[in-house]
């Protein structure tokens, strides 16, 4: 009994010095009409104590935007925000601000509109090719101190869709095809965000893979291969990052809206993930009020159709219980409290021109991809070449970056619309004004550089003939809300690249594309280099890796075929005609797109087998393989050893074995037991390295147990397989030259 009661005693006494303490911390940093205020209490417990001050109508406020210009009604109260894609009302009474949003995919969206300026990033399946972690957390620490420059404090980034199409419109907003390449980096991006205490998210969620129909089509696939595939790479993302917001996607998944889809939004990503952030509907996205509220959406974008006076309804009638409203209003709070934007909301500044710059062009540098260099004809010989052609592409003035949501306003417009320069205008291409003739000028001060718009092939050719090199760029515009037709490049620039190749075989060929192309004349030319859509400082970017003051080292995060003909879908099915209203002519387009459009089907039938994992099953050749990347020197790999254990660790040497110093992103594959009836390999891991001239390094590479199991649907779970697993080290995905075979149980 003595024990018992000095036991007790003992715990009063802490507990009272905890209650001291708390009350110590809680007035010093909070005031007492407050006590959310004191950053001393978990997220939690401060979302907590502002839902116990808050009326119906300020809980409502929260759960919806206020309009967009062009999408429907926009509320008198939107004339109040920032201007950017959606705008929610805060609670000044108790010191919760506005949350306004912009969209900010590979830079801030519409920054000339609002008389301001932002760097524009290499784009986002640009950045994946660099597979470099520190990179990806710098990208988006980037986005963050702009977006708050000026004064928004959520960003409507963070598109990791996995590339089942390659015809998507929106791939380059992406991250490629590989779940655990995607979800790694785009982790990083979002936690580089919110460390500037910025509101991050990750889109679209999920199954968003093609632009055709998006508002009606219904994707159908199996459990198991969603969550190893498209929702692996959100999983991981989430882990890394703890984002704080999930944007639900337009389509249909299995049959229900993805923003009314609780299997989806509560099952897996509340649940099973334990997510804690809040889910917002795409804009749009939102198709009843009780129905998504019950399955997990906690706020509309981007007006208030259904979660505005139809949710107040709701709870008033008890169709939608006071519960769920706090729990969709917690998690908002909460996400605000964990992120900074209250306790350090942004503040408009100047941003920081040059230092965007710099993270820039670092960025394209390290993201593009050499992918093919017959006879070492690139690097270029600055001291030794005497003329370069440089053909098309608009190469004199600019280069072309990505359209739609994601779209950057280039400082003084668009450097190609006629008279001079133009704005930048929804649904056509927009060049930045990076000039890859000026900087191969600059490059080669002694040389005859020479342009040749490549609209009359004839002067094109002559161009070519007589100089020593010639460099062609051709490009392929990618936006939001198209699917391209096919695979080719548009406006006759095969042809373009074929003539001029046949001029002179001393051709180079520069892609600024956001998709795989086909390439019917890969044969004809020595080299070809994937600049992507390279940013505001792509052509500086660019001058440096064609004459070799920079090693390229990206790697493909996207395989790319050689035919339409081996992908998983020849067409991309789309929505009959009649059943999509037109913004331009049918007045009650947006109220038929919010109440639901006829729905056809697209059905995922490769199941597990996505990019490259396909072309594995398949015995497809393809054009090049996923993690293909040249550099301008040589590696070596050497004494592989691999320990089972948790993680599982892949230990090997490398070796630069050639005269330049440079990077190599050595990739790690797992071929899992047969009983596991997965595709030939998945990646498990990399590493990138630098090494300079004759240089080794031995490198390791752990392996999480996660990233070696496979879903159960039985158990609704991970499993790893008992058996053997195959590892393999290498280059690329095809090139593998390390192999080992280690038993795990």
């Amino acid at each position: 009994m003595t024990k018992s009661f000095m036991s007790f005693s003992r715990l009063v006494a802490r507990a009272a010095l905890v209650l001291v303490l708390a009350i110590s911390a809680w007035t010093q940093t909070a005031p007492p009409d407050r006590p959310w205020m004191n950053t001393s209490l978990s997220p939690d417990q401060r979302a907590e104590l502002v839902l116990q001050q808050m009326t119906l109508d300020e809980k409502i406020s929260l759960l919806h935007g206020t309009g967009m210009v062009g999408l429907g009604p926009v509320s008198p109260l939107h004339a109040q925000s920032n201007g950017g894609a959606g705008y929610v009302v805060g609670v000044r009474r108790l010191g919760i601000p506005d949350i306004n949003m912009s969209d900010a995919a590979y830079g801030v969206r519409s920054s000339g509109e609002n008389g301001r300026y932002s760097t524009a990033l290499p784009n986002n399946l640009a950045s994946a090719a660099s597979w470099d972690l520190k990179e990806a957390y710098a990208y988006g620490a980037l986005i963050g101190r702009e977006l708050r420059a000026q004064g928004y404090n959520m960003s409507l980034g963070g598109g990791v869709n996995l590339t089942r199409e390659p015809r998507n419109g929106r791939n380059f907003e992406y991250l490629g095809e590989d779940p655990i390449l995607a979800g790694r980096m785009v982790g990083q991006v979002m936690k580089g965000l919110q460390a500037q205490h910025v509101l991050g998210d990750l889109k679209h969620y999920a199954l968003n893979n093609q632009e055709s129909g998006r508002n009606a089509v219904n994707i159908i696939i199996d459990k198991r291969s969603m969550r190893e595939t498209d929702l692996l790479a959100f999983e991981i993302g989430l882990r890394d990052s703890e984002a704080a917001g999930v944007m639900c996607s337009y389509n249909r998944l299995n049959g229900d809206y993805a923003c009314e889809n609780k299997y989806l939004l509560t099952d897996v990503l509340k649940n099973a993930w334990k997510f804690k952030g809040f889910v917002l509907s795409d804009w749009g996205g939102t198709h009843s009020t009780a129905k998504a509220s019950a399955a997990g959406l906690d706020h509309e974008e981007p007006g208030e159709y259904f979660y505005g006076e139809p949710y107040k309804k709701a709870v008033e009638s008890g169709k939608t219980s006071t519960a769920e409203l706090n729990d969709h209003v917690h998690r908002i709070l909460r996400s605000m409290f964990a992120t900074g934007v209250i306790d350090d909301p942004p503040q408009k500044s100047v941003v920081d021109v040059e230092g965007g710059f710099e993270v820039a062009q670092r960025i394209a540098e390290g993201s593009m991809v050499l992918l093919k260099n017959e006879k070492a004809l690139l690097p270029l010989d600055a001291a030794r070449i005497r003329s370069i052609a440089v053909i098309g592409g608009h190469s004199d003035v600019g280069m072309i970056s990505g359209g739609g949501s994601a779209q950057v306003d280039p400082p003084g417009g668009n450097v190609i619309m006629p008279p001079g320069k133009g704005a930048t205008v929804w649904g056509k291409p927009v060049w930045f004004p990076t000039s890859p003739l000026k900087n191969i000028r600059a490059k080669a001060p002694n040389a005859n550089v020479e342009f040749a718009s490549g609209e009359d092939i004839p002067a094109a050719v002559a161009l070519a003939k007589s100089s020593e090199v010639a460099v062609v760029f051709a490009y392929k515009w990618e936006t939001e809300g198209a699917d391209a037709d096919s695979l080719g490049l548009p406006d006759s620039q095969d042809a373009l690249i074929a003539a001029v190749a046949a001029a002179n075989p001393r051709t180079v060929v520069v892609l600024e594309t956001g998709n795989p192309v086909t390439m019917p004349w890969l044969g004809q030319v020595n080299s070809v280099l994937e600049a992507w859509f390279a940013g505001s400082r792509g052509a500086q970017a660019l001058a440096n890796i064609l004459f070799g003051e920079v090693n390229p080292s990206g790697k493909l995060p996207i395989t790319f075929p050689r035919h339409e003909a081996d992908l998983p879908h020849l067409t991309i099915a789309k929505p009959d005609p009649k059943d999509v209203p037109d913004s331009a002519t049918d007045p009650d387009w947006w109220t038929k797109t919010l109440e639901g459009l006829p729905s056809f089907d697209t059905h995922y039938d490769e199941g597990l087998k996505v990019g490259y994992k396909w072309y594995d099953a398949g015995n497809k050749p393809v054009l090049f393989p996923f993690g293909h990347g040249l550099s301008y020197t040589t590696y070596a790999y050497s004494n592989l050893k691999v320990q089972a254990g948790n993680p599982v660790r892949v230990s090997f040497t490398l070796a630069n074995t050639g005269k330049r110093a440079g990077a190599e992103i050595a990739q790690v594959y797992t071929s899992l037991p047969a009983s596991a009836n997965e595709p030939p390999k998945r990646l498990v891991g990399w590493s990138k390295i630098q090494l300079n001239p004759g240089e080794k390094k031995d490198v390791t590479v752990e392996v999480e147990p996660g990233f070696l199991s496979i879903f159960d649907v039985d158990s609704n779970g991970w499993k790893l397989v008992p058996g053997d697993y195959g590892f393999q080290v290498g280059p690329s995905s095809q090139t593998l030259p390390l192999k080992q075979t280690v038993s795990l149980r």
